[in-house]
């Protein structure tokens, strides 16, 4: 008879005494159940211990968090959270350098855990921390006075510097539990932390943190952007990306970009000069892209972050619109003007000369030929389009003026309308690259030709009218097909984009590569892998194949479900990644997980997986908004990419397992595997896919001996019954 769900066994160690094995009984206050632990030690003062989980992060157990003890979980005794936040407050203001350094990384490891922090910082502990931190020097100068006359001073320096490194690891653990404002640092702490990132020589993990902790600074306090601004120079920021230490690199991008992106408007541009002017790009590309070790995924999110927002400085001209009245906007178009038509004199006529800009106008490809400046009143592309036309035209003078003379020249209905074309490509190209959007969390989609050029957008910008202007003459369009030349080379970018080509000249091999033959090669080959015949007999064969293809899906789902993944937990920094793996027994009967302190490489054995759900007490299976850890996390502005990926586990009794998944095939893979063990349909987008990709293929292999043979709509008739059936055989 299984045990009631309210009793928990699990085993409780002491140092220096024999563990015991108890049964929790999760009704009981757990003051009695800490109280009855102390008894079978004859252990007094019981108030003064609590529980804490043996393995993984080590957290205390809390009423509020009880409920997540499984059976066979090894606990620990521990003094309580109050008690361990006296000692340890008393520890790191001795005089005894061992001491408080054993402090200080005790404290650093403790402060991760929300309870012991809450009662840290309700004693004052982040101030502590922090005059700690204020007082510099002098501090460091204090430890070596201390030294012993055969002590060594470089033993002192060492110390402090692993002190500071401590004690700033502790602070921002404490810090980013939310629980005290950013707002409450004071100049001095501030200036200190800049200090170290200023200084030439520095500790390389005193460095990560106080990068790290000028990084939360300016992402959580507006008022404090301002002070970090003031005293972080970018010159020093850039200096940190041309050093070997990635980890190092990433901190530094990531305070460049919330600086970057807690800058007021006015203040973008200028900082974006700035960056431009301290050779940040090509930093970035020669130190970090086409360096000698592999990019992380977190320096990739970054880099991603970074050419997100410098597109985004793109958007107060895209929603820019043009002023007819404006002069100095107009003589923009005039030279654009001139510089196609620079040989024609100007008629002397007012008439004549009006009339000749008028057709020139209508050869430049505006769709008002009268006043082309109407062509930029819509918002997007705006002032942008144009910008990018004067860009062509005079960088690129002599492809602007091909391009104009040539489709000028041709026959009127196939020439390709250049301002129309260029305005609808900017347009498309603030789409395709997102300008305006905030980046999200979990995307690290960078491109790195757009870091080999200073001005890689107004170039992408020439590479993408060229290849529309071919585009055009392989279609043989004309104005009626301007919307299909579009997609066609919407499709080209995009395809050519998933390549990830690692500079502009590469991206043209791509899309010299991507003509609209092989478009449409591409396209026909896709529509024959997916083919959907429509006859009746063949529908009739579809329903018939289809339920033994989803089997075959639903059993491949289970496997991938057996063989696990790991998930990453989410955290308030994104780089301090925790991880934990779940996969499915065997038997589909249980699922198993637990804590993992790194990613793994293959598959995780069950024994290091601690906790486990029966599969019988799975209620159902919930995703995006309404996952409790997405509820939760609305006040940290959760982006639709972490909603898209988010799905939970409802099991008795009200018990939740969160997941985020790494990907969208993950996220198919388990959410569909969870619905078949449920015994509900597979909905996801991959499971359609999978589904038309096997079908359309049985279809062909049962089909192969049919082909050039047409299929009738309607099986044959039957024939009438015969008059007589005497031409049987009687075999009697």
């Amino acid at each position: 008879m299984p045990p009631p769900s309210d009793i928990v066994k699990v085993a409780i160690e002491w140092p220096g005494a024999n563990a015991q094995l108890i049964e929790i009984d999760q009704k009981k206050p757990l003051s009695t159940i800490i109280r009855e632990v102390c008894d079978g030690w004859s252990l007094s003062g019981s108030e003064q211990f609590a529980l804490r989980y043996a393995d993984g992060p080590q957290l205390y157990i809390t009423e509020q968090s009880r409920g997540e003890i499984k059976n066979g979980t090894i606990l620990r005794l521990a003094i309580s959270p109050g008690r361990a936040a006296r000692q340890l407050l008393e520890r790191i203001q001795s005089h005894g350098i061992d001491a408080r350094l054993e402090a200080l990384k005790e404290l650093a490891k403790l402060s991760a855990d929300p309870t012991f922090a809450t009662e840290f910082i309700n004693m004052e502990g982040i101030g502590t921390l922090a005059r700690l931190v204020e007082s510099g020097t002098q501090f460091g100068q204090r430890m070596c006075s201390l030294s012993t006359p055969t002590g060594s001073f470089l033993f002192f320096f060492f110390s402090f510097g692993e002190m500071l490194a401590f004690t700033l690891t502790a602070f921002l653990e404490l810090m980013d539990h939310g629980i005290v404002s950013w707002d409450l640092l004071s100049l001095s702490f501030i200036k200190q932390i800049a200090g170290y990132v200023n200084q030439p020589m520095v500790d390389v993990s005193i460095l990560q943190r106080s990068l790290a902790i000028l990084e939360s600074m300016v992402l959580n306090s507006h008022s404090l952007y301002h002070r970090v601004a003031q005293e972080i120079t970018v010159g020093q920021l850039i200096g940190h990306l041309q050093v070997s230490n990635q980890e190092i690199q990433t901190y530094a991008i990531a305070l460049i970009n919330a600086l970057f992106l807690k800058a007021p408007e006015d203040r973008r541009q200028e900082m974006a000069s700035t960056l431009a002017q301290k050779h940040l790009r090509s930093i970035i590309l020669n130190h970090i892209i086409r360096g000698n070790r592999p990019i992380k995924a977190e320096m990739a999110h970054q880099l991603y972050v970074l050419q997100v927002l410098t597109f985004n400085l793109l958007e107060e001209r895209m929603m820019t619109k043009m002023d007819p009245n404006d002069q100095t906007q107009r003589d923009v178009i005039f030279e654009l003007r001139r510089i196609a038509f620079e040989g024609e004199n100007d008629p002397t006529g007012t008439e004549k000369r009006k009339a000749m800009y008028t057709k020139d106008y209508k050869m430049l490809g505006f769709t008002n030929h009268v006043n082309p400046a109407m062509d930029f009143t819509q918002t997007p592309p705006g002032m942008l389009a144009l910008d990018n036309m004067l860009y062509l035209a005079k960088l690129h003078q002599d492809t602007y003026i091909r391009i104009v003379l040539e489709n000028s020249s041709r026959e009127d209905k196939h020439e390709c309308p250049f301002g129309r074309c260029a305005i609808e490509l900017t347009r498309m190209l603030c789409e395709i690259l997102q300008v305006g959007e905030l980046p999200n969390e979990g995307c690290n989609d960078y491109h790195p030709m757009f870091f080999t050029h200073d001005r890689a957008w107004e170039e992408f910008f020439c590479v993408c009218i060229q290849l529309l202007n071919k585009t055009w003459k392989e279609m043989r369009a004309t104005a009626e097909d301007f919307n299909k030349v579009m997609q066609v080379v919407r499709e080209q970018i995009t395809r050519a984009l998933t390549m990830k080509p690692s500079s502009l000249d590469q991206l043209k091999n791509k899309l010299r590569g991507l003509s609209y033959s092989e478009i449409l090669r591409l396209r026909q080959s896709e529509r024959m892998s997916q083919d959907d015949f429509q006859s009746p007999p063949i529908i009739e064969l579809r329903e018939r194949i289809q339920p033994e293809i989803l089997e075959l899906i639903k059993q491949q789902r289970l496997n991938r479900l057996c063989e696990g993944s790991c998930f990453r937990k989410l955290g308030n920094r994104r780089r301090q990644e925790k991880f934990w793996f779940c996969r499915l027994s065997l038997n589909h009967k249980v699922l198993h997980y637990g804590d993992l302190d790194e990613s793994p490489q293959g598959e995780v054995p069950f024994e290091l997986l601690s906790d486990k759900i029966p599969v019988s007490d799975i209620k159902s299976v919930v995703t995006g908004k309404d996952c409790p850890h997405m509820k939760e996390k609305s006040a940290l502005k959760q982006n639709k990419e972490v909603l898209e990926l988010a799905f939970s586990v409802l099991y008795d009794p009200d018990e939740t397992l969160n997941f985020v998944a790494p990907n969208k095939y993950e996220y198919c893979i388990w959410t569909d595997g969870l619905c078949a063990l449920l015994g509900k349909e597979m909905g996801s987008d991959l499971t359609r896919s999978d589904l038309d990709t096997l079908i359309s293929m049985e279809m062909k292999l049962r089909l192969l001996d049919l082909e050039n043979i047409t299929i009738p709509e309607a099986p044959p008739p039957v024939p009438k019954e015969p008059s007589s059936y005497n031409f049987t055989y009687n075999y009697s």
